[in-house]
């Protein structure tokens, strides 16, 4: 199960980080743009070439444009935290409640088609992995860094990290139950939340629309990641066929 370890520890180790770290909002923006362009190829090397050469049908591009919906929906309850919109820490605007909904459903929906993953470290994975580092470095920057920092505080967060690591384990557990041929229509669901978060992080606009070269370094840097992955990457098909 190093898939389950895996996730639970990006969120775990991202939550320390921004913990410690919280202050350096730069450091976060760059691990998000950095993730945006590993998560945007991922989505284009890997998910949407499974997803539209199953035979399962011909209309999963709705189920695609689903899953931007509900992240755009999911968004409504986030306030925009998967793409580092960390202006909501000294207001009280954004419900930890609202937040961890939002976050949960995200990550279990992320979780499911991992049901049918053959390889332990499937370009899939470290996608998730790869986003759920940074999430979770402003999920902590945000629970452990709040004015009101007293210890009572610590609990109700440490129960919101820990439920946010259990997300896509949950998501998993859950994908052993559906037929394996539903795994089409459920990648494509993600391909459409993944699409919208990276395309978000990497076209929001730069202040006076000035070129941001690092910004683009990192989105190259992450491009790269991913495509160095996909060559390594032995091409089975995700999903188990029967």
């Amino acid at each position: 199960m190093i898939t389950v370890l895996l996730l639970i520890l990006s969120v775990i180790a991202g939550a320390f980080l921004g913990k410690h770290f919280g202050k350096k909002e730069k450091l976060a923006k760059n691990l998000l743009i950095l993730s945006a362009g590993f998560l945007i190829t991922i989505c284009l090397n890997e998910v949407f070439p499974e997803v539209y050469t199953s035979e399962t049908g011909s209309n999963l591009g709705i189920f695609v444009i689903g899953g931007v919906l509900l992240q755009m929906i999911l968004e409504a309850l986030t306030k925009g935290f998967e793409h580092g919109h960390f202006h909501h820490h000294s207001e009280h605007n954004i419900l930890p409640v609202a937040l961890m909904v939002g976050l949960f459903i995200h990550a279990f929906i992320e979780g499911i088609p991992l049901a049918n993953e053959e390889h332990e470290f499937s370009p899939y994975l470290l996608g998730i992995v790869f986003h759920n580092l940074p999430i979770s470095f402003i999920l902590g920057a945000f629970l452990f860094n709040r004015k009101e920092g007293s210890k009572s505080n610590s609990y109700p967060s440490l129960l919101i990290v820990a439920l946010f690591a259990l997300a896509s384990p949950m998501g998993m557990l859950l994908g052993n139950y559906f037929n394996p041929d539903l795994q089409p229509y459920f990648l494509a669901i993600v391909g459409g939340i993944f699409l919208h978060i990276s395309s978000v992080i990497i076209f929001e606009s730069n202040k006076n629309h000035n070129i941001d070269w690092i910004k683009i370094g990192l989105v190259i840097v992450g491009v790269s990641l991913a495509l160095i992955m996909h060559l390594f990457h032995s091409h089975s098909p995700m999903g188990h066929h029967h």
